[in-house]
């Protein structure tokens, strides 16, 4: 086992290098390698990432998707969602993390990674309940935070924030039924209150 992390400039280059023309982008920034595929070689990056000699990443810590539809409050120019993936070396001590966007906005989709990592599994299941991003090849791709009769994607940026239905036990019907969202939506801005002597009286 390797005693000192790999210098994120030279994983750069060997990252770069086992995927060649795979790589959309790759950047070092604070210490970590980011790199950035697109979707239809994203399953074949992540085999050679897990494969590779010199990249051996033989763990995925995480899976997670992004809306970047309103991106740091500016106009987005590109694709509107992305799965985020960070993968871990144990055998190299070395971590990279890895960008995939979605082709079709009104339809995210991306391979599963699931039969490279068991771990991916339930990761996948979260970025499909919360942002609705299919990952094709998954064998049980089903909600796993919601409700079974939950609709839509509640982190999608334009996901309403009291959302689209309620539910509630119905005495008279002995089940639970689901309706319309009752709340109405409000903005509230919390008074401040400032005390003179607040903290007893330190000065």
């Amino acid at each position: 086992m390797t005693a000192f992390a790999i210098d994120p400039d030279v994983l750069k280059d060997t990252i770069s290098l086992a995927l060649g023309d795979k790589v959309k982008r790759i950047t070092v920034a604070l210490g970590e390698v980011t790199l950035v595929v697109k979707a239809a070689d994203y399953l074949a990056a992540m085999q050679t990432l897990r494969d590779a000699p010199g990249c051996k990443f033989e763990q995925l810590i995480d899976i997670c998707g992004l809306d970047y539809s309103t991106y740091r409050d500016t106009e987005w120019d590109g694709l509107r969602y992305c799965a985020v993936s960070h993968l871990l070396s144990v055998s190299l001590n070395q971590r990279v993390r890895v960008k995939a966007f979605c082709e079709d906005d009104d339809f995210p989709v991306l391979p599963s990674v699931m039969h490279l990592w068991n771990s991916a599994n339930w990761f996948e299941r979260e970025a499909f309940d919360l942002y609705g991003i299919v990952f094709e090849g998954h064998e049980d791709l089903r909600r796993i935070l919601t409700d079974y009769g939950f609709i839509g994607h509640p982190f999608r940026k334009d996901f309403p924030l009291s959302g689209h239905v309620e539910m509630r036990y119905d005495e008279e019907l002995k089940r639970v039924v689901y309706q319309p969202v009752s709340i109405e939506p409000r903005e509230v801005t919390p008074r401040v209150i400032r005390e003179e002597n607040y903290g007893g009286g330190l000065h």
